[in-house]
């Protein structure tokens, strides 16, 4: 599977409105270029990771200009859209709504303020109550917007991050999970500082179950959390690869159990020190079986050079045009289990159903999870195409919201109602309806 893994886009409007006069056209234009020229050598990118600050100040006008240049990205990479996924950057939030708003500036400053040990319950008091709640998403409004077409779209408190399981070979899955490191981002001015934003555990339940490989999506590094040591111990222990935005500087890092990617910036500012637009494209696959099974990654970092003006390969220690790293991930050994010598009693077991794959009894939020699959996404996507009004009627008469939720944001509502739909089995059901209305 090749993946490709972007960051900090800085759409600005107005400047982004007009690409004949935008000064970072150029940046994107040589970006899209390289993506067709690697996807000749490479083969088509199977899902496009964007980690945030896709816009400069959250403006709806920013997301309109970027979706455009992203199904550009996407029809040269050969990804459909059903398989890019965002997660919010500091960019992503509307700042000056933070600064009218003082509701949304006492629950910070509480959140901030909570001793260590008692953070995470205040923090859960915050998003779990419904005013503190709207009051701490009202700064991604716009984002929302954009992300809700991506099924990626952040809500509280039972959607503060998303997953999305992705197939890989042998019956292992790559299990993205989309986390969001902004809830307490733009106070104080709008200048965050390190250790001025807070994950907290809820957002690292990255649960280690057999055949899945683990991957975390994040704008910030962990440096910039105040729960840093708590969130990077979760990561690196749980999670085989990791992708970072924020810092405008391409790194990679790996050891036994990870490898690491910060993917620099497709456009940093032209007067930041260090300068370099890059981007990653990273081939996950399985080598091997049962015990012996590795989990191979080799990434492609491409950085921009002037003069003449191109991007280029980083290379690896040896001279080679790519990193690779591989990661030992044993299978499970499939043991044939013994028949019994007379018909067992058979007694009723008081007990959930396993997961495939072992690990943790199946939860509601598989349904999520199992949304990766391509038809789904696409359904996702062809449900946002319909008229307002005709969301609300399918969600109504297929019980997918109460009349309650009417008064939700979009955003949320039906995000609610697209994961219910899988949860209870009915996107068949679901299906059906948007094609009628498609019809008509």
């Amino acid at each position: 599977m090749l993946l490709l893994h972007i960051s900090d886009i800085h759409f600005r409007s107005p400047d982004c409105l007009n690409p004949e006069s935008d000064p970072e056209q150029s940046y994107r234009t040589r970006l899209v270029k390289d993506v067709r020229e690697q996807v000749n050598k490479l083969g088509p990118v199977e899902a496009i990771l964007i980690g945030g600050d896709i816009a400069f100040k959250g403006a709806p006008e920013e997301y309109e200009a970027a979706l455009t240049w992203i199904r550009q990205l996407a029809t040269v990479s050969g990804c459909p859209m059903e398989r890019v996924f965002v997660v919010p950057g500091n960019h992503d939030i509307d700042r000056a709504l933070i600064t009218r708003s003082l509701t949304t500036r006492n629950a910070h400053a509480a959140i901030k303020a909570a001793p260590d040990h008692s953070r995470e319950r205040v923090f859960r008091d915050h998003i779990s109550d419904v005013g503190t709640a709207t009051a701490l998403l009202a700064p991604l409004a716009a984002y929302n917007e954009f992300a809700k077409l991506l099924n990626c779209q952040v809500y509280l408190p039972d959607r503060l991050y998303w997953r999305q399981d992705l197939p890989l070979e042998d019956g292992v899955t790559l299990r993205v999970h989309g986390l969001t490191s902004i809830m307490l981002s733009g106070a104080e001015g709008g200048n965050d500082t390190r250790e001025s934003l807070y994950l907290s555990p809820l957002q690292t339940v990255l649960d280690p179950v057999d055949d899945v490989v683990n991957l975390v999506l994040i704008h910030h590094p962990p440096d910039w959390l105040m729960d840093q040591d708590d969130a990077n111990d979760e990561i690196c222990g749980k999670a085989q690869i990791h992708m970072f935005g924020h810092k405008h500087r391409q790194r990679h890092c790996s050891d036994r159990h990870y490898m690491r990617f910060s993917a620099g910036a497709v456009n940093p500012e032209r007067n930041q020190p260090g300068w370099i637009p890059g981007y990653n494209l990273v081939e996950v696959n399985i080598a091997g079986q049962g015990g012996a099974r590795d989990l191979k990654i080799v990434a492609h970092l491409r950085q921009w050079q002037s003069n003449p003006d191109k991007f280029r390969a980083v290379e690896s220690e040896q001279g080679d045009p790519y990193i690779s790293h591989t990661i030992r991930f044993p299978g499970r050994e499939r043991v044939a289990l013994a028949q019994p010598s007379e018909p067992a009693q058979l007694v009723p077991r008081l007990v959930e159903p396993v997961a495939e794959g072992g690990g943790s009894p199946k939860r509601a939020a598989d349904g999520e999870a199992a949304m990766g699959d391509a038809n789904t996404r696409s359904l996702v996507f062809r449900f946002w195409q319909l008229k307002s009004s005709e969301r609300r009627e399918i969600a109504l008469r297929l019980e997918l919201i109460t009349e309650a939720e009417l008064a939700d944001p979009e955003p949320e509502r039906y995000g609610r109602a697209l994961i219910r739909a899988s949860e209870r089995g009915i996107l068949e059901e679901l299906a059906a309806a948007v094609m009628q209305k498609e019809r008509r």
